[in-house]
């Protein structure tokens, strides 16, 4: 059997939304393709066990349970029970296993969203060691978001039947888990693109998330965090990071994923993300990170080797008021504004990065360069402490849910005192503003964009208009000030103008215009006979 292509089942995701589009908010209708597209997936890989049990075993089913009750996800069988019509008693009206086949054969039924649920119920049982929690904010039967029981049923039936098409086979012998892995992440690049500001929840582009992981630089052995994950982009890149430096297979695995999450939709989707990527032991929290952060061990935080995110933008009321009795101390540097969480982001990250050895990546508006009062202040304790490694700048228009030009912090603990960098004292700025693929809605990176930024910032060398390495003399000159053009010049000299040459220009080009409506004039005389 042929080979599915990543364009095919990508082409054929994305054809499945046209169930929902323009009826469903983008921003809900990606819950149901991807919840979908998860049960089509461990569905095809129980069928494809199946099938190959069968073909051992033959009709000996005990033997094949056995052996399925092992796998990966168990799916489970539904008995649905009801009293009978003739005696009363309680009876079995159907009974069937908990897979995406049962329900493309029941697509017609008129409770087929209340079936979706109780398939996703018993199957979600029957993992809870894994799958607890990750159905819970999905609803196929709701009226409010698929409609009244007519098109709610139409709209569910179509649904099943796009995802029975042979592009969307995703039996590991005719696809592999990479490609799945790709669809979901395309899948919700799509649906960002179409959320508009709502796509911040879930999604930072992934040219960024790239770049973002590269600067923290993940290795064989760490621990990794993401404490504002969204749906894992980051998370996944930061794991491919650490694939892309390993020599052995053994230490490609060799890494362990957390992070937290907020929003209850965004959470679910981010662990089938780990699971259609193969890091089923990713431990991913749903919980408010700034207020009651569940990475916790003995009554504290607990440390991660590499800290990468893009948190909300200057989120407001963040906690503010609870962060003086924190527990955990986090803002023992001062307490960020009520209206403005990025620095209360920064100092949490900070806090769980490992001392004298953890590195932190984080994406931020320009703001957290240069405000003054609370921000201020965390900002000179951080520089002062050492922490602060490199500033970048990037392009404004890179993600959907604003065109606003955004900056990355990258801190290192190994420059503190005791640490292997420890003399290094200054801070690399580096301005890539200018460097960006221009596209129809968003701006992007390419891959020689990111390549020069991370090669400045392994040099760490001087470049006219692009990076300048400021000493700590500097920056307190500024008044720890992080504003990039303070420290790397952008200024362009403007041609002189030749007036003369210009005015020589302008007369022929107004004669031109005279002859021009002269001759218009003469057309309107013939057309006015």
């Amino acid at each position: 059997m042929n080979k599915i292509d990543q364009k095919d089942i990508n082409n054929a995701a994305w054809a499945a939304c046209d169930t929902f589009r323009g009826v469903v908010d983008p921003a809900q209708y990606k819950d149901y393709i991807l919840v979908m597209l998860f049960l089509k997936y461990i569905s095809d890989v129980w069928q494809d066990h199946y099938e190959e049990y069968q073909n051992q075993h033959g009709d000996d089913d005990i033997r094949i349970r056995r052996k399925l009750e092992r796998e990966r996800f168990v799916l489970p069988v539904v008995i649905l029970t009801g009293k009978s019509d003739e005696t009363g008693e309680e009876v079995v009206l159907d009974e069937f296993p908990a897979t995406y086949y049962s329900l493309y054969e029941r697509r017609s039924a008129a409770n087929i969203g209340e079936l979706i649920n109780i398939v996703l119920d018993h199957i979600e049982e029957s993992n809870r060691s894994k799958l607890e929690g990750v159905f819970r904010n999905i609803d196929f039967n709701s009226e409010s978001n698929l409609g009244r029981t007519k098109d709610r049923n139409k709209r569910l039936k179509t649904l099943l039947e796009d995802f029975n098409k042979p592009q969307l086979s995703m039996k590991p012998s005719r696809v592999s888990e990479d490609v799945i892995g790709n669809t979901y992440i395309y899948l919700i690049e799509r649906f960002a693109s179409d959320s508009g500001k709502k796509a911040g929840e879930f999604f930072t582009p992934l040219k960024v998330t790239e770049l973002v992981a590269k600067l923290a630089g993940p290795r064989s052995g760490d621990r990794i965090c993401d404490p504002a994950c969204g749906s894992g982009g980051l998370l996944i890149q930061a794991a491919k990071e650490v694939a892309n430096h390993a020599v052995s297979e053994q230490e490609k695995r060799n890494f362990a994923l957390f992070g937290q999450e907020s929003n209850g939709s965004t959470w679910a989707l981010c662990r089938m993300n780990m699971f259609l990527h193969s890091f089923d032991s990713a431990r991913v929290e749903w919980c408010d990170t700034l207020n009651s952060p569940l990475l916790v061990e003995n009554d504290r935080l607990m440390k991660f080797n590499c800290v990468v995110a893009n948190p909300p933008f200057s989120l407001d009321k963040w906690g503010a008021e609870n962060a003086e009795s924190d527990q955990y101390n986090r803002f023992w540097r001062g307490i960020p504004p009520k209206s403005k969480g990025d620095w209360a982001f920064i100092s949490h990250m900070v806090e769980i990065a490992l001392e004298k050895q953890g590195r932190v990546a984080v994406v931020v508006p320009h703001g957290v360069l240069f405000r003054g009062a609370a921000e201020g202040r965390i900002r000179r304790k951080m520089i002062e402490e050492n922490l602060l490694d490199v500033v970048i700048g990037l392009p404004g228009n890179l993600f959907p849910t604003t065109n606003i030009p955004v900056a990355i912090l990258v801190f290192d603990r190994s420059r503190e005192k005791g640490g292997v960098r420890e003399g290094c004292k200054n801070v690399l700025f580096v301005d890539a503003s200018r460097e960006f693929v221009s596209g129809k809605n968003m701006n992007t990176l390419s891959e020689a964009h990111i390549e020069k930024i991370m090669e400045t910032c392994i040099a760490r060398t001087e470049e006219d208009k692009y990076a300048h390495v400021a000493e700590f003399a500097e920056i307190k000159e500024n008044d720890f000030n992080l504003n990039i053009p303070r420290y790397v010049d952008t200024f362009e000299e403007e041609e002189e103008i030749d007036i003369d040459a210009l005015q020589v220009e302008i007369d022929a080009l107004e004669k031109e215009l005279a002859e021009v409506r002269a001759k218009m004039a003469e057309k309107l005389k013939v057309i006015q006979r």
